[in-house]
């Protein structure tokens, strides 16, 4: 009987620890913060926050205020799936084969064995790993094994041009993965990644709160003309649709009651949609607004430390309790395990049809550029630019005219110069190349070294080529493409730049930009 007893006992008491056990992994769960990744597709430092005339950004802008803002964060690459398959992982896309725009769709090629995703950091810490908001966008240049999300909304169709976008007032938490959330996993920490494709062209005109185009400023190496300042000004207006959107986005989810327990990186996956712009390395491809705001972040602070986004991927995991695996190449840039960043570095190789292989350095004031096939133009053709840039064709049309400065020139020369070094300090549109300047050559040879310690010590892959079978499908599709919307516009594949610019001059009307 004594004997009974015991066992009764000594099982009352393990299932007494069992629960307390439960209850404490339930406690320490609900103390995790909440993480969401707010990711804007194609923006560069062009909030108010951040100094841009003209453009209004209240909602950006209180969370700037309430958070901190940094304002030297740089994007891996300057297009969406390379930045992206790095900024997930912690690592340069060059450092696991993710390094060509859209590549291994259906190839089978997946991660090296040692690397993960962050979703499955967070899943193995308790999180449930959400994907919202109306364009599901992974992007990843590579396979999973497993699904990177535990729920995700769905794509949904709007009209909206190449991408497309949806109203202004969709409620997001009324979608699919909120919802499987609130039924589902209740009660356990979030990770959600929420995606604002808007400004991916084609603009949105914001008609409540109209741009002036006479007023907007415009880099150096664009014309002053009326064409660029009317598309820059449906830019900035797209700027503010999605400033509306993430406004609504944080009602809900105050309204939700989460946010006291949550912490928001608000960044661009990489720069604007502009030629030179995006798919290049110069600071309007790569430097992206970057803001974190929520628990425990301390309001009023602007930062100007270097920050890459693969940062963004340690720092996360540092701040729910997780140590970051040795082999991550991203940074922790906040908190206590913070750590200095000295330089950030990018690279384009392969985007849509456009064969390329380059590769920059950048410390806080110097760029260096190294570009591994002089012999190609800039403007190396690429149809996505010639079906969304109305400035290109404008600046094909005045290059052949003898209309363009010397240095908006130097994107149409037939060729490139092998290495490229700006001060970004005193020349921030990186249009007075320095790399001949003797005054420079010891800055020269320090930035040089340093890409090629880079490129040696993280086994740069794509110094690879693609293989030609590769090569070809991409050439193949690309020219269909680019035939048929040429074909769906009425318009001629071979269109002189002067009659392009009657089309975009109508197109722009169209969406809200008539002539100045």
């Amino acid at each position: 009987m004594k004997s009974y007893k015991y066992a009764l006992t000594a099982l009352v008491l393990i299932f007494a620890a069992i629960i307390n056990k439960a209850d404490a992994q339930s406690a320490s769960d609900s103390n995790k913060p909440n993480i969401i990744w707010l990711v804007l597709e194609d923006i560069s430092l062009d909030l108010s926050a951040y100094g841009t005339p003209e453009v209004k950004t209240p909602n950006l802008d209180r969370l700037a205020n309430e958070g901190i803002r940094y304002n030297h964060a740089y994007a891996t690459a300057a297009v969406c799936s390379t930045a992206r398959s790095a900024f997930f992982t912690g690592m340069h896309a060059t450092s696991i084969g993710a390094q060509n725009h859209r590549s291994h769709l259906d190839d089978g090629y997946y991660l090296p064995e040692n690397i993960k995703m962050t979703s499955q950091f967070m899943r193995e810490a308790g999180y449930v790993n959400l994907l919202m908001g109306p364009k599901q966008k992974t992007d990843f240049n590579f396979s999973t094994t497993i699904n990177a999300f535990d729920a995700q909304d769905g794509e949904v169709k709007y009209s909206g041009g190449a991408y497309t976008h949806a109203p202004t007032d969709l409620k997001l938490l009324e979608r699919p993965a909120w919802q499987t959330y609130i039924k589902e996993y209740s009660g356990q920490p979030f990770f959600a990644q929420i995606n604002y494709s808007e400004a991916h062209r084609t603009f949105i005109a914001d008609k409540k709160n109209p741009i002036d185009p006479s007023k907007v400023k415009i880099p150096s190496y664009y014309p002053d003309h009326d064409i660029t300042r009317r598309d820059w000004a449906l830019y900035l207006e797209t700027i503010q649709t999605v400033d509306q959107k993430v406004g609504n986005l944080f009602s809900e989810l105050e309204k939700a009651g989460v946010l006291d327990n949550t912490i928001v990186f608000i960044f661009g996956d990489h720069g604007r949609a502009m030629l030179r712009d995006k798919q290049w390395l110069y600071d309007g491809g790569l430097r992206v607004p970057l803001i974190v705001w929520g628990k425990g972040i301390e309001p009023n602070q602007v930062n100007n430390e270097l920050v890459s986004l693969i940062d963004v991927m340690p720092t996360t995991l540092d701040l729910v309790g997780l140590k970051v695996p040795d082999y991550v190449e991203g940074h922790i840039f906040l908190g206590k395990n913070k750590q200095k960043r000295d330089y950030i570095y990018a690279h384009k190789d392969r985007t849509d049809e456009t064969d390329d292989r380059v590769r920059a350095v950048r410390n806080l004031r110097f760029k260096y550029i190294k570009n591994f096939y002089p012999e190609k133009p800039y403007n190396d053709f690429n149809a996505y630019k010639h079906l969304q840039y109305p400035v290109l064709a404008l600046m094909e049309s005045m290059y052949t005219k003898g209309l363009l400065t010397d240095e908006q020139a130097l994107f149409f020369a037939p060729t490139r110069p092998i290495e490229e070094l700006y001060d970004t300090f005193n020349d921030p549109d990186e249009v007075n190349n320095l790399a001949l300047n003797k005054n420079y050559e010891e800055q020269l040879l320090t930035m040089r070294k340093e890409l090629q310690r880079w490129q040696k010590e993280t086994n740069d892959q794509g110094m690879i080529d693609e293989t030609p079978e590769v090569k070809a499908y991409w050439d193949d599709f690309f020219k269909k493409h680019y035939l048929t919307q040429m074909t769906l516009r009425g318009l001629s594949p071979t269109i002189t730049p002067d009659d392009y610019l009657i089309f975009w001059d109508k197109f722009l009307t169209e969406q809200g930009k008539s002539h100045l």
